[in-house]
């Protein structure tokens, strides 16, 4: 068997260790192990898991990962998604799915604090969907949009996923989430788009909520001014170079904490709570990292990114089609894994050969411009039958949500996101711009 088939055989082999429940952290150390063995023999891997481990670990950027996690479980549970709900409704619910918006925005400014999709879908729709569902709200639209909403959380940054991405590829963390902001900005409002196309060919799908006032608009705003404020400091702080995402992130949970205690929501109890979870929750990220720098070194080895170059070089597709179809893969998997597992599996044979390809853009753009990309792909898996975790989540909100109506009222954001894919592709500037811009 050559290095090559032995590749293969070790990512249909990951495919089945997942496919039944194996996490996947243990998975990619099992089946990289197995195959650095087979070539490289056992001496080199115990070298390699004698000194990897801790020159991995001592790096910087992941000391992000912790800080962010404890960041996002101290903003679930101060109980600012009310707040968050409350203001965007008293600015837009009075339109038809206007209520819809609300939960989209929501999600939008809760994800750029938490950063992550599950918890961003989970606590918005602990708020939204009662409501929406008690000035009935179809079903189909309520669960969509929530479920919509909610991958908002992976986007827009902090996002675990692009930490990860950038840590495997060695790109500047900073950089990566100033080129999320704006694809981010664009999947909140293609949306909102979405919501306000839907209600009127269904009328009674969104019906309108309660009038407000110019005055109850203004006090709902000053609710949420320290909300804004920890938004501004942290991610404006990244932005302008006047933190590193560490130092920012470290800055984030001072103030999230501050915030959660005064509003009164945080006890010695929630505390601890959120400590042991953010333990827990890193030390999975730390082990899946781990596992997939032995997987990505093994694939290494094998030559398969290489040959996959040659290969793709020499078949004469431009470089466009050869992303439409890696794009197209992403959507496929989506059907079947969660989104860091698309991205631990594909990295080290995809970015390697993006990297090798010709797209005008320079090298040190093209590495964030695909990262953005392949993230935004990657999220369209979190609301794609028959998985959809975000989808689940929603449902478990109101188990009279028939799961047909689930899917099927994701189908029209399904859509908006591909039309956003299509724009990011064709035009690489949306992700690039303020990247240049800012510098």
């Amino acid at each position: 068997m050559s290095n090559v088939q032995l590749a293969f055989l070790m990512m249909g082999i990951l495919l089945i260790l997942m496919s039944i429940r194996i996490p996947i952290a243990l998975a990619m150390m099992v089946c990289g192990s197995i195959g650095y063995v087979v070539i490289g023999g056992l001496p080199a891997l115990l070298e390699y898991l004698g000194t990897a481990p801790v020159a991995k670990f001592s790096t910087y950027d992941l000391s992000v990962v912790p800080l962010f996690l404890l960041m996002g479980e101290l903003a679930t549970r101060s109980g600012i998604t009310t707040e968050l709900f409350r203001t965007c409704n008293t600015w837009v619910g009075r339109q038809k799915g206007g209520i819809a918006m609300a939960a989209v925005a929501g999600c939008a400014a809760f994800g750029a604090i938490c950063g992550s999709s599950l918890a961003t879908a989970s606590t918005m729709g602990k708020v939204a969907l009662p409501e929406m569902r008690r000035l009935n709200y179809s079903g189909s639209l309520a669960a969509g949009a929530l479920a919509a909403g909610g991958t908002l959380g992976i986007l827009i940054p902090p996002s675990m996923v692009l930490i990860i991405f950038a840590v495997l590829t060695e790109q500047n963390i900073s950089k990566m989430f100033i080129a999320a902001f704006i694809p981010g900005f664009l999947a909140a409002a293609g949306y909102m788009i979405t919501i306000a196309i839907y209600v009127r060919l269904y009328p009674n799908s969104g019906p309108r909520g309660e009038a407000t006032t110019w005055l109850q608009k203004l006090q709902s705003t000053r609710d949420v001014w320290h909300i804004t404020l920890i938004f501004l400091i942290v991610l404006g702080g990244i932005y302008f170079g006047i933190f590193t995402p560490t130092e920012a992130a470290s800055v984030g949970v001072v103030l999230t904490a501050i915030l959660a205690i005064t509003h009164g929501k945080m006890r010695m109890e929630g505390l601890l709570a959120s400590l042991i979870r953010t333990a827990v929750s890193s030390a999975m990220i730390f082990f899946i990292v781990l596992g997939a720098d032995l997987f990505s070194v093994f694939i290494a080895l094998s030559k398969l990114p290489e040959i996959g170059v040659e290969v793709l070089t020499n078949s004469g597709l431009s470089a466009y089609t050869i992303l439409v179809i890696m794009l197209i893969t992403y959507l496929i998997m989506g059907c079947f894994l969660d989104s860091l597992a698309m991205i631990l599996l594909t990295i080290p044979i995809y970015f390697p050969i993006i990297m090798a390809m010709d797209f005008g853009i320079p090298t040190a753009d093209l590495g964030i411009w695909f990262g953005i990309i392949a993230l935004v792909v990657v999220e369209v898996g979190l609301i794609t039958p028959p998985v959809g975790m975000n989808i689940f989540i929603i449902k478990s909100f109101d188990q009279s949500l028939p799961l047909k109506e689930c899917f099927k009222g994701v189908v029209p954001f399904l859509l908006s996101d591909f039309v956003r894919v299509a724009l990011l592709v064709m035009f690489p500037s949306i992700t690039l711009w303020l990247v240049h811009a800012i510098g």
